[in-house]
C-alpha cells in the first residue's frame, strides 16, 4: 500500500500526539466523555502550563476538540480522529 506524504505527516503527527504518557492519560479520559481542564488537571495532577502544552499537542494533531464556556475550556475526543487511527493501524 503506497502512502502519499500528506497521509504520511497526518500519521506523524498523530502518533507523535499519542507517545506520550501524559496525552493518553488524556485520551483515556475523555474517553469518558468532555472534561473541563480543571478536571483534567486534577486528575492527573500536572501544571496548567503543562497541561496546556499537551492538549495543544493534542488539539494540533486533530484528535481532541475544545470549546469555551465562560472561562473554562472543555475538550472532547474527535470520534472521526479514532476511526483514522484503526485505519493507520489495521490497514
Amino acid at each position: 500500500m503506497a502512502f502519499s506524504s500528506l497521509d504520511l505527516s497526518r500519521s506523524t503527527r498523530i502518533f507523535h500526539a499519542l507517545s506520550d504518557e501524559t496525552r493518553l492519560a488524556v485520551v483515556h479520559i475523555l474517553g469518558g466523555g468532555e472534561r473541563c481542564v480543571c478536571d483534567l488537571q486534577m486528575a492527573l495532577d500536572v501544571a496548567q502550563s503543562r497541561l496546556s502544552f499537551h492538549l495543544k499537542v493534542l488539539k494540533e494533531a486533530g484528535l481532541v476538540t475544545d470549546r469555551k464556556d465562560g472561562r473554562w475550556s472543555y475538550y472532547t475526543i474527535v470520534p472521526e480522529s479514532l476511526a483514522t487511527i484503526h485505519d493507520l493501524v489495521v490497514e
